[in-house]
């Protein structure tokens, strides 16, 4: 396997030093598409090049906004006369507020013209991008499961398969901090990573009732046994020393945890589905040879079936309401259903959410990943998008925060249920 960098992906790469960071193209005469900056970005590089090639009036930009930043800059620029034309987000939670105060531009026409291109997307991966029945977001990337990704050489050297249950899971921990390496990565200087964890054994323990109660707007459900039990299980990780003793200071944006996994010192890392593109843009032969992958595992008397997953559906392209360019913009748009585009997420490791994307994954860069990932969202009975995405930010940012002040041992789990049920 090598890193898929070429073509029209390739020549993008060179744009990655040359984009800003402002917002706005009003000011400057450029349309200005932000995106959440990883490596992932190159392919909607390759689309705005793309784009620039066939119009005549309108020259896009990518503006990468650094990930720890990103929503707290969106929040920001969209109060502001400088606001994005079109703008990376993760659906329907994270852009009602903008919604409410008509920041954004209805899409339904765009669909409704070109039902073509309606049609290319997965229905229901379509449908996360709607606010009330009205259309706001376009799918741009890949499905995103969070999945447990291992070192498969590690887990040799230790005499360890990958855990299937949760005695698994402590039996890793035991044995691997008997060896001096961490159990499992955790980039906790971004704390985002933390909430992971306490996604997969709510959800476990109790099934996905518990928190979709919550996203419906009911603060009490924070009280529900599940949630105390799934805190107290992550403090009993810590504990145990399952994160390793420095995992506060870990940055996951700037590449730590991930290095950790692919340099040995960690055994296991619990991220998103975009950890296999990371290690195929940064350690191309770990993900060739030792990148092994599976199943958050069951807990014992749990109600969520183990099929269950966490993450995020997908990506979103949002237009801004005041944009000067709305023709242009939902033409960009369009670039998202592009083969050439399909093509290139399914080179760079992604899975996406288009209707032809089952017959591009054997042109993966690892077919066998990329369809158990497919295979693992197809057949989950509930797939529970990530809690700072699918709740307002009023409640998400704070609630990020009390994840880690459970996670560093600044609160209990009994003041954590009482924070969380607090916030309003």
């Amino acid at each position: 396997m090598t890193t898929p960098r070429v073509g029209a992906a390739g020549a993008a790469l060179a744009l990655l030093a040359t984009t800003a960071c402002a917002g706005g193209g009003a000011s400057d005469g450029r349309m200005h598409v932000w995106m959440y900056q990883d490596s992932l970005a190159v392919v909607q590089h390759a689309a705005v090049e793309r784009f620039n090639a066939s119009s005549d009036d309108v020259e896009a930009v990518v503006d990468e906004v650094p990930g720890e930043t990103y929503q707290d800059r969106v929040r920001t620029v969209m109060g502001s006369g400088e606001q994005p034309d079109v703008f990376f987000n993760w659906g329907a939670g994270s852009i009602r507020p903008y919604v409410e105060q008509d920041m954004l531009l209805p899409l339904d026409d765009l669909l409704e013209q070109d039902p073509e291109f309606a049609e290319s997307f997965i229905p229901s991966i379509l449908e996360g991008g709607e606010i009330d029945g009205v259309q706001y977001g376009i799918p741009l990337r890949g499905t995103q499961p969070v999945m447990l990704f291992h070192n498969r050489a590690v887990l040799d050297e230790l005499g360890l398969e990958p855990p299937e249950t949760w005695q698994d899971v402590l039996d890793t921990i035991d044995a691997c901090t008997a060896e001096g390496i961490i159990p499992f990565a955790l980039g906790g200087a971004d704390p985002w990573t933390e909430q992971m964890w306490l996604q997969y054994l709510v959800d476990r323990i109790g099934g996905p009732e518990v928190f979709r109660r919550i996203q419906d707007g009911d603060p009490e459900g924070w009280r529900d046994p599940a949630v105390l039990e799934a805190a107290e299980m992550v403090r009993d990780l810590v504990d145990r020393g399952a994160f390793g003793d420095a995992y506060a200071s870990v940055s996951y944006t700037e590449g730590a945890a991930s290095t950790l996994l692919s340099e040995g010192r960690a055994a296991m890392h619990l991220m998103g589905s975009w950890e296999y593109s990371t290690h195929l843009d940064q350690a191309p032969e770990f993900a060739e040879e030792d990148l092994g992958y599976g199943v958050f595992p069951p807990l014992p008397g749990g109600e969520g079936d183990p099929a269950n997953v966490v993450g995020n559906p997908t990506n979103y392209f949002s237009v801004t309401a005041d944009t000067e360019y709305p023709d242009a913009a939902q033409e960009f748009l369009r670039e998202t259903v592009d083969p050439d585009y399909v093509r290139e997420m399914v080179d760079n490791g992604e899975v996406p959410t288009t209707t032809d994307a089952e017959d591009l994954l054997q042109d993966s860069p690892d077919p066998e990943f990329a369809v158990y990932q497919y295979e693992m969202v197809r057949d989950a009975p509930a797939f529970q998008l990530s809690w700072n995405q699918a709740l307002p930010p009023s409640i998400a940012t704070p609630m990020v925060t009390e994840i880690e002040e459970l996670f560093n041992g600044q609160s209990t789990p009994e003041e954590f249920v009482d924070a969380l049920a607090a916030l309003r």
